[in-house]
């Protein structure tokens, strides 16, 4: 436990729209709460700007729009795919050892890897207007694609050091303000996203399964964000308005530039087209961490994935 609360790696916790990962579109940080949640006070610096004496205990690779395949968000410009992510982390790897000579690899096996993937490959990739990979995979074979690709990239993470990893599910995708706004179903949900990221989340519980069987020195946990996004009454927490962005919204969903945002973002789900606010990633992540149904997390949540 000394070590994990000195050290976690997050290679994409939720989603952010910005490439630096110590910011959010929701003000808050939502890629720093679970980091809260194991011991640290202050935000895990991000990879472009880690100097040495930071990467000791900790650094986000997260990059806004990146995804498991590398053509996935490139419509939002610049972005660190996860395999561009998984670079990087080598990268730290060789300044670690050049700081840590022999104690390394100790580090890294009990470093805390949290790694959520997959929306941009839907969002900004299948489900783009007259997207190649939709005219190539039906739904359940993108699925199957995606998860094959995303094995790969987690027995990387394995091979340079990951024994602790929570691989995060998606949401619900085709609820968020803008897919709901671009649908054409009056407002509701694209019930086509959900049942497409449903596919994937299937997989993902299958995957866990398989390399928690395959690599037997490591522990591999499934968060249920579908569950833990859906579960109860949000008035419950305050929140009013789970339809619209806490912002004025662009063609991209994302926060038109120097616009004023609303004055009470704690009564809003979403901070602009698709990320959530504060308060909803608080209170998600408390639940990441631990568990406050059985269904949240398979086999074990958080706080049970770092004892040890």
């Amino acid at each position: 436990m000394t070590y994990l609360k000195k050290f976690v790696v997050p290679i994409l916790v939720f989603l952010v729209v910005v490439s630096n990962a110590s910011s959010s579109a929701a003000n808050g940080g939502e890629s720093q709460v679970p980091s809260q949640l194991v011991g640290f006070s202050q935000a895990i610096p991000p990879f472009a700007t880690a100097k040495d004496g930071d990467i000791t205990r900790g650094v986000n690779y997260a990059s806004g729009s990146a995804g498991i395949r590398d053509e996935s968000g490139n419509k939002l410009g610049t972005h660190v795919s996860l395999n561009k992510q998984l670079e990087n982390h080598r990268n730290i790897i060789s300044r670690l050892a050049n700081i840590m000579g022999n104690q390394t690899d100790c580090l890294l096996n009990k470093c805390l890897y949290t790694v959520g993937m997959g929306s941009n490959d839907y969002i900004n990739n299948y489900f783009l207007p007259q997207s190649p990979a939709r005219t190539l995979f039906s739904p359940d074979q993108y699925a199957a694609e995606l998860i094959d690709q995303y094995s790969q990239q987690i027995k990387s993470l394995h091979d340079a050091g990951a024994r602790k990893m929570a691989l995060f599910g998606l949401g619900l995708i085709g609820c968020t303000p803008f897919e709901m706004a671009s649908s054409g179903n009056n407002g509701s949900c694209a019930d086509n996203i959900n049942s497409a990221a449903q596919l994937f989340n299937g997989r993902l519980v299958s995957l866990v399964d398989e390399l928690n069987k395959e690599l037997a020195d490591a522990k591999v946990t499934y968060i249920n964000m579908t569950g833990i996004t859906t579960g109860g009454d949000p008035s419950r927490i305050g929140i009013k308005v789970v339809n619209a962005g806490c912002c004025p919204i662009n063609n991209v969903g994302q926060c038109v530039p120097n616009s004023i945002p609303c004055p009470n973002r704690n009564e809003y789900a979403f901070f602009d087209g698709f990320h959530p606010t504060e308060i909803v990633n608080k209170v998600s992540a408390a639940r990441c961490y631990k568990a406050d149904s059985p269904s949240d997390a398979y086999p074990f949540d958080i706080s049970h994935l770092v004892q040890g």
